[in-house]
């Protein structure tokens, strides 16, 4: 099964071009009068970094797509339940960077799920440690990257608290969910290999960080 051109560019100049890309995305959102440009274009970049993996994703089966798909529902629905009650991460409200909300959230969280959990398994994968090790690391991965993202997430016009501090069973909930989403990863034996996983993730975080300090 496939689902990207047969004529790739090369991952060397993919992988320039997505460092390139995050680098304009801190200056867009430091200098005032492009940050809302920026903050608007927040879904496509996104998107973009989402079919750079989707093209450059090693194996395609649809055990493969009905996993990723699972992934990307079930996490958009925790979201959805999350925002309704308050009951799974806390009260928190979704801001206008992520693009179209059904149900008070955007659809795009689903995909950073999907994104974060590929990612993480992928960057697990290469180190290659012990599978049962790299699965409680994946998710402490994700974790990580969700630490550095609540810090700047309002200033990016992504989500806002209730009480301004994030609370606690946030980040117990956030590691819990990655573990059973890398966990179906796991047991289905997805093949994770991407070539561009690990750059993109590290982009992100990089970029995150930069603007927690710069903003």
């Amino acid at each position: 099964m496939e689902f990207y051109p047969k004529n790739k560019i090369p991952v060397k100049r993919v992988k320039r071009f997505i460092v390139i890309f995050y680098c304009v995305g801190v200056l867009g959102f430091i200098v005032p009068f492009t940050k809302s440009i920026f903050i608007a274009i927040t879904p496509f970049a996104l998107l973009l970094n989402t079919y750079l993996l989707a093209i450059y994703h090693k194996k395609y089966t649809i055990k493969a797509v009905l996993v990723f798909l699972s992934i990307f529902s079930l996490g958009y629905t925790i979201e959805v339940i999350g925002v309704k009650t308050g009951l799974v991460f806390g009260s928190y409200s979704y801001d206008k960077a992520l693009g179209f909300k059904l149900f008070e959230t955007p659809l795009m969280i689903g995909v950073n799920w999907l994104f974060l959990t590929y990612a993480a398994t992928t960057i697990t994968d290469n180190l290659k440690w012990n599978r049962w090790l790299s699965l409680f690391v994946a998710p402490a991965l994700m974790l990580v990257y969700d630490f550095v993202l609540e810090m700047v997430a309002p200033k990016m016009d992504m989500w806002t608290w209730q009480n301004s501090d994030v609370p606690v069973r946030n980040y117990i909930a956030w590691y819990l969910i990655a573990l059973f989403f890398v966990l179906l990863i796991r047991i289905f034996k997805i093949d994770t290999k991407n070539p561009l996983s690990a750059t993109i993730f590290i982009c992100q975080f990089m970029f995150f960080i930069l603007l927690t300090l710069l903003l």
